[in-house]
């Protein structure tokens, strides 16, 4: 979602195809159970404080397999000077330690252009991936390679975390991310415990606070001003809240700092079924 191509392009990878999906709801003390579940949940996205788009995310898990479809649209003041879309759905495998996307697409619209990415894995490693239209060769684009590929998760179901609790083990990791188009890895540390209390988002509780550091690996420009910001970013947060008693701890909101101030993604609305 951008206000053209080329900026949808590079939001859906620097963001980690950040309109990472997910929600936050009651929490529940003591120790999560893992469960089928259906939850649905809507986002508002800002910058310095203005709402550009609105996400609206789906998130299935029968406990053997998941499947999260997002969809976000310009909105606001942004609707005036541009109109785009962004799909994202990821589907997969719910193993011991999280979710694994076995698929992953990323879909835009904007100013009458269309960009799709698709890519299919299976046991961490990509399979197969698909790019329309393709990539027009550049000397400056890092090339990806086979290898690049594996060990892998897509956007969305990294940020989607099995947890027992709401603890600092939730923030500390490292993740290797594949977009189709870009591979790069998240290493989040934590920061601090906090608590929700803003009656304007869909959440009121605890919350774990993680910091987070962008690492480009491939398929990015190397003279990307962008991705160099990124790479250097000390303002890339994300507070991490527990989905009801699924077991799940999701993102409540993201907050990157950006050459034009704040970009923030919160939740405002949540059902759990």
């Amino acid at each position: 979602m951008a206000l053209k191509l080329s900026t949808v392009k590079r939001f859906s990878a620097h963001l980690c195809g950040n309109f990472i999906a997910a929600t936050a709801a009651l929490f529940c003390a003591g120790t999560l159970s893992a469960a089928a579940f259906e939850a649905d949940a809507n986002y508002v996205v800002t910058l310095r404080g203005v709402n550009i788009a609105q996400v609206s995310v789906d998130f299935d898990n029968n406990g053997q397999s998941y499947a999260v479809n997002i969809d976000g649209l310009v909105s606001g003041l942004a609707s005036l000077v541009a109109a785009g879309t962004a799909d994202l759905n990821s589907n997969g495998k719910v193993g011991a330690n999280g979710l694994q996307s076995e698929q992953f697409t990323l879909a835009t619209k904007a100013n009458n252009e269309t960009f799709k990415v698709k890519f299919q894995a299976q046991n961490s490693n990509v399979t197969s991936f698909q790019v329309t239209p393709e990539l027009t060769d550049n000397v400056n684009r890092v090339e990806v390679t086979s290898g690049h590929r594996k060990g892998i998760n897509d956007p969305v179901a990294a940020f989607l975390i099995k947890a027992d609790s709401l603890s600092p083990a939730i923030c500390n990791r490292s993740m290797d991310i594949y977009t189709g188009i870009e591979r790069f890895d998240i290493d989040m540390s934590f920061a601090e415990n906090q608590t929700a209390t803003s009656q304007r988002t869909g959440y009121q509780g605890p919350v774990v606070l993680c910091k987070l550091r962008y690492k480009p690996i491939s398929g990015h420009f190397s003279d990307s001003a962008s991705t160099t910001y990124m790479k250097n970013n000390q303002r890339f947060l994300m507070w991490f809240a527990p989905l009801k008693n699924t077991g799940y701890a999701i993102p409540y909101r993201v907050l990157i700092g950006t050459a034009f101030g704040d970009l923030s993604m919160v939740l405002t609305r949540v059902s759990v079924k």
